[in-house]
């Protein structure tokens, strides 16, 4: 059993996986796809849950600091609605400020890539996998 963490943009797709223990999350990779094109990222995670045996997928949704949901929130929403046709357990995640996170931790290590969208955006699908699988351990 292995799980994928997600981080859902306009335009990339930051993906983070587990460990076959579900104890660490590790960036994988970042999808990159034509603007709002979310068949090509949903196929690109079909194949990754093929090939890595992915039993559950930790989507995030940004919600608005009071809790809300805007826009952002409903593109996760309805790419969850395709991923649930992978007949596995797609958890939505509270990802408040997981970029804003994710951007601190490259600051913090010094890493050369700070500005750099793309290695946000895989920083940020890991911290999504993270809490779930915190939760998932309680």
């Amino acid at each position: 059993m292995r799980v994928l963490g997600l981080d859902l943009g306009t335009c990339t797709l930051g993906v983070s996986i587990s460990d076959r223990t579900n104890t660490i999350a590790t960036p994988l990779k970042v999808i990159r796809f034509q603007k709002e094109d979310y068949d090509f990222a949903f196929n690109e995670v079909k194949k990754l849950v093929n090939e890595q045996d992915i039993t559950d997928i930790a989507l995030g949704l940004p919600k608005n600091m009071d809790n809300s949901l805007g826009f952002a929130a409903k593109r996760s929403m309805d790419f969850k609605e395709l991923l649930d046709s992978l007949h596995i357990n797609v958890h939505l995640i509270d990802e408040r400020l997981s970029s804003v996170e994710a951007f601190n931790i490259l600051k913090t290590t010094g890493n050369k890539n700070i500005k750099n969208k793309h290695v946000i955006d895989a920083v940020a699908a890991n911290i999504i996998l993270e809490n779930y699988l915190r939760g998932i351990k309680k």
